[in-house]
């Protein structure tokens, strides 16, 4: 069993970080001065625009920095930065919220991670309920309604086995309705996974064609399967490919983390360059940025989507 969960995470992690796949955008209009709606990265004729998230050494989002404090490489090869902003706009995220047997008293973290994420809402923003233990379930479509979501995890129970890659399938899917440009999704649980019909390879290849960033809230602790002692490296994999990433709580950081989460979603750096490598082979290119902090910052750490597979004529 320990060997099966291993496996599932790691086959994740190869897939995801193989091969992520771009959907082909059209030829942009001349004069663009700023992009304004930008999924998590767009390839089109001669441009590529990446969404850039920086955090300072305590986990802070970190606003204000231009554009000479970062440097982009494709395929190791430096690249001009052509395009600068700083992305906020409204969000549409779906809330994929574990209530399997293993979330346990784990469930009154998780309820207050997500009430303290829905307290920082937009007017503009729209949000899904997602929620799964031997299977998931859409207990809330998108709505700007987010009192009928916690009421709604008001009355969740704890039972059964996990099903996290179907829900995360699911809440995939439910996202493709929303017409914002700005999608993610905000996965609590503890990670393990036993009891999904899709497979690691059918859900990263979801994944890699959707513009969807993913975050992650490990409520960890009280392991005793090998599914839940994995569960940190399978949420891992899901959320860093995407541009997200895994955020680990105890009940005292709940509040706090989920409402960098909300910051970070709204408020990103999109940096746009046009690559070197203009050939439309549909090969992958992986993606490094750097952040040169201003006199006087300590060191910072930024988060991107790792990679793009190019367009093919």
């Amino acid at each position: 069993m320990a060997e099966a969960a291993f496996g599932l995470a790691m086959g994740l992690a190869w897939a995801l970080s193989a091969q992520v796949k771009i959907e082909q955008r059209p030829r942009p209009a001349p004069k663009q001065e700023a992009p304004a709606r930008v999924p998590n990265i767009r390839v089109d004729t001669t441009l590529i625009l990446v969404p850039v998230t920086v955090n300072d050494p305590l986990n802070r989002p970190v606003s204000g920095l231009e554009k000479e404090n970062f440097r982009v490489f494709q395929d190791k090869v430096p690249q001009p930065i052509t395009q600068f902003a700083m992305d906020d706009e409204p969000v549409a995220v779906c809330l994929v919220f574990d209530t399997s047997g293993s979330m346990g008293d784990k469930l009154n973290r998780s309820r207050m991670a997500a009430k303290e994420f829905f307290r920082i809402a937009n007017p503009e923003d729209e949000f899904c309920l997602v929620e799964f233990d031997n299977a998931p379930k859409l207990r809330e479509p998108l709505t700007s309604d987010t009192g009928a979501i916690e009421n709604d995890l008001l009355f969740s129970k704890s039972k059964g086995s996990t099903a996290l890659l179907d829900a995360v399938y699911l809440a995939l899917h439910e996202m493709k309705r929303s017409k914002k440009n700005k999608k993610a999704l905000l996965i609590i649980s503890d990670g393990g996974d036993n009891h999904s019909r899709y497979s690691a390879k059918e859900v990263a290849s979801v994944i890699r064609e959707s513009d969807v960033l993913i975050y992650s809230i490990g409520v960890f602790g009280g392991a005793s399967t090998p599914e839940e002692y994995s569960g940190a490296g399978l949420l891992t994999a899901i959320s860093e490919q995407t541009g997200g990433r895994l955020l680990e709580a105890d009940a005292q950081e709940l509040p706090d983390i989920a409402k960098k989460i909300g910051i970070e979603l709204r408020n990103r750096y999109i940096l746009g360059y046009s690559p070197q490598n203009q050939a439309r082979d549909g090969k992958y290119h992986r993606i490094t940025v750097q952040v040169v902090p201003p006199r006087g910052l300590p060191k910072l750490h930024a988060h991107w989507r790792l990679g793009y597979n190019a367009p093919v004529e």
